[in-house]
């Protein structure tokens, strides 16, 4: 049985009309809340296989990819499932919203390296807020971050954001196409 696009996907389980107050802060009468499709099996098939192909287009010698909790982490870690078959397999970290009060109190989770060149991961890009913050903590880090992979790029701005903080984006899909799969409102 072949897949559906991944736009086709999101349009289905991720995507809904109505008003609604986004992460950012603004306001849409579009919410895509990407987790319904990244966390599903055949959802992780799909975007582990598109995520590695464009992980391995765009960003050839990354070492590892992650990216801000919790959007971020289902997709590190099925682009980091797809690739442990490969001559060069992708570590998956995690950046914490804040670092843990205990323990070791870490803000990057997982097999993170000082100078790994890394994709940070985003599920739905609108501002390119939660990239940004991933971005500035790798860097604070130690790595070499060489762009940011997206599920779902909302076209509202986001991505020139990240790209004045001198990160090319790659989006796996764009908010137009997910609402070409939508029904007419």
């Amino acid at each position: 049985m072949a897949l559906p696009s991944l736009a086709a996907m999101l349009a289905e389980r991720s995507a809904r009309r109505g008003d609604f107050v986004l992460a950012s802060g603004r306001r849409s009468t579009l919410y895509i809340d990407a987790r319904l499709t990244t966390m599903s099996p055949d959802g992780l098939a799909l975007i582990g296989a598109l995520g590695l192909a464009a992980v391995r287009e765009h960003f050839p010698l990354a070492d590892a990819v992650g990216g801000l909790t919790l959007g971020a982490d289902p997709v590190s870690y099925t682009i980091s499932r797809e690739s442990a078959s490969t001559e060069r397999p992708l570590r998956a970290f995690t950046v914490r919203k804040e670092a843990k009060q205990h323990g070791t109190g870490r803000l990057i989770e997982g097999p993170f390296r000082t100078g790994d060149r890394v994709v940070v991961i985003e599920d739905v890009i609108t501002t390119g807020g939660s990239a940004l913050k991933a971005i500035e903590a790798l860097r604070a880090a130690g790595a070499e971050v060489l762009g940011v992979l997206a599920v779902v790029d909302r076209e509202e701005g986001g991505r020139e954001a990240i790209a004045a903080a001198g990160c090319p984006v790659v989006s796996l899909s764009r908010a137009a196409e997910v609402v070409a799969h939508l029904p007419p409102a």
